[in-house]
Formats: C-alpha cells, structure tokens, sequence
C-alpha cells in the first residue's frame, strides 16, 4: 500500500461492501460462480465500543479521528480538511472501519476454515499510534491481537507483506514481540522509507527499481519458504499489494499481470504446503486493471482447490 490512494472495498471470505473495484471483482468471480452465497459475509464496520467488547483496549486508534485535519493529513485528501467531520466519519472513515472489521472477522474465519481472504483491508501504514499513507487503522494489528487474545491455539503470527511499500505500521506495533515473525518484501527507494520500522523485519528483501517477474517470483519463493521454515506460526496474514504491477503510479516495480497471479499462487501453495491458516488483505494498487487482475488470481487459486468449499467443509491439512 502506498502513501496516496486505496482501492474502496471490504473483506472476508468473502465479505463484502460496496465500491467501483470490489464491485468489479465480485461480478467476475460471482460470474464464474466461484462465491456461493453462504461465503459471502458483510463485516461491521468497528468502533472504539465494538474492539473494547472484543477484549482489545484500542481507543487510540479512533479517538484522533474526531478533527477532520487529522483525517485529511493521513489520507492526503487536501478537501477533507473543509468538511464537517460527521460527513468524514460516514464517507471517508466508515468504509476503512468496515474493510478493519473484514481483516479481524476473515482472521477468525481462516482459523476455522484454513483461508480467508478480505477484498479490502491491508492498512499497513497505520500502527496503534499513528496512521499515514493512507491508513487509518491498524487492521493487520487488530486482527492478530484479536486472535492471540480470543481465539485459543493461536499463539504466533506470520506477515508476508508483499505489497510494494514496506509495512512500518504492523512492524512499529510488533517491534519487540517475538511472537509475531514479519517478512516484507518491498521497493527500497518509496515511502514510508523507516528505518526504526525496519528493525522489526525478520526477513528483508528490498528490490530495486523495475524490478521484473524472473527476479519477484524466485525471491518471493525463496523467502517464504524461507520464512514459513524459520518459524511455525498459526496463523499467515498475507498482505497481496497489487501495486506491484508494471506501471502502478507509486509502486516503481515491473511486474506482470501473470506474475502477481503466480505470486499469489506461491503464498498460498506454502501456506498449504505446511499446513498453516492463511488469511489474505488486497492492500494497495492504483490501476484500473487492478480488479480485473485480483479476479483472476482468485480465480486461479480457486481453480488450483487452494481456495474454495472444499477446503471450508474440511479440516485444514495441519488438523488431519
């Protein structure tokens, strides 16, 4: 995810709420008759009451939000600044909340049925203290801290964050927490450029400019093979920025189409392969062809029986 621009959607498995891009994905992969009915889940939107019933002790992350300054410095929209701040609650914050409130309820749902995917959601700029690039709130962190204190058995976590930008909100919020094992894969000359942030990545790829699908693929196969080896987690959350792709206005990368379908493939055959809960965001990507691309790469996983009914009727192969 980037410092300007997030595609509006929501999230679980698949969860949804309406906007242009989601809109797009839901049609394709509806059109396939990929998502039947009863997997298609609407998550509430969360509040400073909704997280505190959930155990969580989080009003840091709402309470700012009441001066729409605030709100107009994180999502870098000059014109948010000049509206009331009850129309930036219902316009600007209410959809981020309800992609949050996707990411926590597609954690629970990847624990109980081996995958979860949030068509939204992958906020990783935004850590408990401060949002920026875009992200208001810390969802990645929410759902791990959701799942580490109410969902018995899950004990550690995995980020595979393989969005363009490096993650420094869930990597401030877990910096000296041993049980969350972070990767991040990511064009070393973009924002957010943190080097305290960096200090929490336990496996660090930084790319080049350009950097093209031969190069991508085999790190991002290296390195999560490598990742999933050091530690066994509970839980994966892979954060699938599209913003990878050749041409995106803030990624700086090259890859193709194809090859974020191949990534996505390759996360979720490891993830498979050790039999471990995974539990996917989309995160950023700035190009219309963007919807099309996640559609198909659902498709392809689909397709694969990486994802699908099969699976959720089922116990994960680490259960068996």
């Amino acid at each position: 995810m980037g410092a300007r621009g997030k595609r509006r959607s929501s999230a679980a498995q698949w969860p949804q709420e309406a906007g242009c891009d989601l809109t797009s994905i839901g049609a394709i992969v509806q059109e396939k008759s990929v998502s039947e009915t009863e997997r298609l889940l609407l998550p509430s939107s969360v509040s400073f009451s909704s997280t505190a019933e959930m155990g969580l002790s989080l009003k840091q992350h709402f309470s700012p939000f009441q001066w729409s300054f605030v709100v107009a410095t994180i999502t870098e929209i000059p014109p948010v600044l000049f509206m009331p701040n009850f129309l930036v609650q219902r316009k600007v914050l209410k959809p981020l909340r309800t992609q949050t409130g996707g990411t926590i309820m597609a954690g629970k749902l990847a624990i109980e049925r081996g995958w979860a995917i949030n068509i939204g959601g992958g906020f990783h700029h935004c850590s408990s203290e401060k949002g920026g690039g875009f992200c208001a709130y810390a969802d990645i962190s929410l759902a791990i801290k959701f799942l580490f204190e109410r969902i018995e058995g899950v004990s550690k976590a995995t980020i595979i964050d393989l969005d363009a930008h490096q993650g420094n909100g869930h990597e401030r919020d877990f910096m000296e927490d041993r049980r969350v094992y972070i990767m991040d894969v990511y064009n070393r000359y973009i924002y957010p450029g943190d080097g305290f942030a960096k200090r929490a990545i336990r496996r660090k790829v930084e790319l080049d400019w350009g950097t093209e699908d031969a190069e991508y693929l085999q790190k991002v196969r290296t390195h999560v093979e490598g990742a999933l080896n050091e530690v066994k987690s509970d839980i994966i959350i892979y954060n699938a920025g599209t913003d990878i792709l050749d041409g995106d206005p803030l990624g700086g990368l090259a890859i193709s189409p194809q090859g974020i379908i191949e990534r996505d493939e390759i996360v979720f055959r490891a993830a498979r392969k050790h039999g471990i809960p995974i539990l996917m965001v989309t995160s950023g990507g700035y190009q219309k062809r963007t919807a099309r691309i996640i559609a198909d790469s659902l498709l392809n996983l689909h397709s694969l029986g990486l994802i699908g009914k099969e699976l959720a009727a089922g116990e994960p192969e680490r259960w068996k």
